[in-house]
């Protein structure tokens, strides 16, 4: 656990300024299904990306994470409490909360552990969402070289988990009644700036430059910025989403 606090606080500052945020139709839609709107608890929320959202459509968010340096990035909202604590071992109130949110995270979890501490906090009939997206999508120049980048250069680099991420936690346990969900997606507007900064971002891409002493963008950026085109000119980068809804039943 250590090792993945260390690995995210010092992407804190990439995590802020680069990561996508996601369709506020997702929030809407989950505040609609979920028993009430007293408390959501943003687990691992990183720099808060989903904090935000949460905050507009309930009560009261909780967003813990065990790296107080993402906090540290994460906006400060009225309505939300800051906690630098692991998803295992929550100080959440026993039967409390509405909605438990987990983006982009659940395979950093011991998880059976994680379901025992979603179990003890929610209120009968919360919900748990657990989001994940893969690589992103432009266009089919762009693609395969952000393809090879996570393949080819990065491939040993990732953390075993995120063979999770990339089949949307199928391999999982996820032991809640399942709730059918709408198709989302994430999607932004960027510069070829933000797509770089986005990359560097990447768990496996500071795992290699601090093993390797060499930054793995720089033999690509040529190539990045040729298949780009004008590096102002603004893209739409899309990134599926997968969602696992569940019902915490007693």
């Amino acid at each position: 656990m250590s090792d993945n606090r260390q690995l995210f606080s010092r992407q804190a500052d990439a995590y802020r300024a680069f990561r996508p945020t996601y369709d506020p139709e997702l929030f809407a839609w989950l505040a609609a299904q979920a028993p009430g709107r007293g408390l959501a608890w943003d687990c691992a929320c990183g720099s808060g990306q989903a904090t935000v959202d949460l905050a507009g459509y309930f009560q009261q968010v909780v967003a813990s994470d065990i790296s107080q340096a993402q906090l540290d990035q994460a906006p400060a909202l009225g309505n939300v409490e800051y906690r630098c604590e692991s998803a295992e071992g929550s100080s959440l109130a026993p039967a409390s909360v509405d909605l438990t949110l987990v983006a982009q995270a659940l395979h950093w979890f011991d998880v059976e552990a994680f379901y025992a501490e979603v179990r003890s906090v929610s209120r009968p009939g919360a919900l748990l969402a657990v989001l994940s997206y893969n690589l992103l999508q432009i266009d089919a120049p762009l693609d395969a070289l952000v393809n090879h980048l996570y393949h080819d250069i990065l491939g040993d680099y990732w953390a075993g988990g995120r063979r999770h991420v990339e089949n949307g936690y199928a391999d999982l346990p996820f032991p809640f009644r399942r709730v059918t969900v709408p198709a989302f997606d994430l999607q932004a507007r960027w510069t070829l700036a933000h797509l770089i900064g986005y990359l560097q971002s990447w768990s496996a891409l500071a795992a290699y430059r601090a093993a390797e002493g060499v930054d793995p963008l720089e033999r690509l950026h040529a190539q990045l910025a040729s298949a780009w085109g004008d590096a102002e000119q603004v893209r739409t980068v899309r990134w599926p989403l997968m969602i696992n809804l569940g019902v915490v039943e007693g």
